[in-house]
């Protein structure tokens, strides 16, 4: 039996994703799902360029408002909760389109998470003090008589992914390639197409983000942060308040940063940012790239979109 179709719309911030999904969501039945890991916040709204009321009332949007800002969301809980949007739009007969920029989100539903153990507090500490007498070199090649597949791959400093790797073997036996193995035979219930925006001229880009980024400024973005942290218990440390832009008018209000460089230090972030989309997508496989910067994107979209389905 065929798999039921569905659509990844992608791409860096500011590349026009969202234009391009109110124009798929006219002429097909599709229904829009969120893959940006900011919108699942509540309140914070223009810094996230989420879609205001009147918009969200003729394109509904599945996956954003779902929790504070004080809260913590996962690509696991993505994963979930997008699998069951999905399937309740397939059953209702109509297409999930699914629209946004986070892209370990996007790699997590296209090729599954693999299932390793959660945390041990208590194993991390003793490896760390293990580390500190022995050296985490001395980690590494008991990693490399274990699991030498992984050891190959990491540099003898490597402290993070080294204490990871050790503590899912001695938590496990196994190695990590084995999960990902495990995750790799997984197939998707569906059949995607992955439509990736991708502009070459980055120069374009770089003033669509600028332009962007001013707007947001214009549109009330300081007070945006000023009302959650008064109706939050908030921290620099929890990702919304790590979310680009939050974090630089977060760092003015505590007088970190003088005002006179929140804007350029905004969009120096937002530039990082798309440049880690970037090569997100150069490691994706079975991508249909568009540019949308050199022509008119929706007509080849278009043409992309009509086929998957109607295959």
């Amino acid at each position: 039996m065929q798999l039921p179709p569905a659509i990844l719309l992608i791409g860096p911030t500011a590349s026009g994703k969202t234009a391009l999904a109110f124009e798929l969501a006219t002429r097909f039945p599709c229904d829009i799902v969120s893959v940006d890991s900011a919108q699942v916040f509540r309140d914070m709204n223009i810094g996230t360029a989420k879609p205001d009321a009147a918009t969200l009332a003729r394109f509904p949007h599945r996956l954003i408002d779902l929790i504070t800002p004080e809260e913590r969301y996962s690509a696991a809980r993505f994963c979930d909760d997008a699998l069951r949007e999905m399937a309740a739009i397939t059953a209702a007969g109509r297409i999930p389109l699914l629209v946004g920029g986070t892209m370990l989100y996007v790699k997590a539903l296209r090729e599954g998470l693999a299932d390793l153990p959660e945390a041990d507090a208590a194993l991390r500490a003793q490896i760390d003090i293990e580390a500190a007498e022995k050296g985490w070199p001395a980690l590494h090649a008991e990693l490399a008589q274990h699991d030498p597949e992984t050891a190959a791959r990491l540099k003898p400093t490597d402290a993070q992914r080294i204490q990871r790797a050790v503590e899912v073997v001695r938590l496990t036996g196994r190695t990590l390639g084995s999960f990902f193995a495990e995750q790799a035979a997984k197939a998707s219930p569906y059949r995607y197409l992955s439509l990736a925006l991708y502009p070459e001229d980055r120069a374009q880009l770089h003033h669509r983000i600028e332009q962007r980024f001013d707007q947001m400024l214009a549109e009330g973005l300081v007070d945006e942060v000023v009302a959650l942290r008064e109706k939050y218990r908030l921290e620099a440390g929890l990702p919304s308040m790590r979310c680009v832009g939050y974090r630089q008018v977060w760092e003015m209000l505590e007088d970190e940063i003088p005002r006179s460089e929140l804007r350029d230090r905004g969009v120096f972030a937002t530039r990082q940012f798309a440049k880690r989309q970037f090569t997100w997508l150069k490691g994706m496989k079975d991508l249909r790239i568009v540019d949308p910067l050199v022509a008119d994107p929706l007509p080849v979209v278009l043409e992309a979109v009509a086929q998957h389905l109607g295959g």
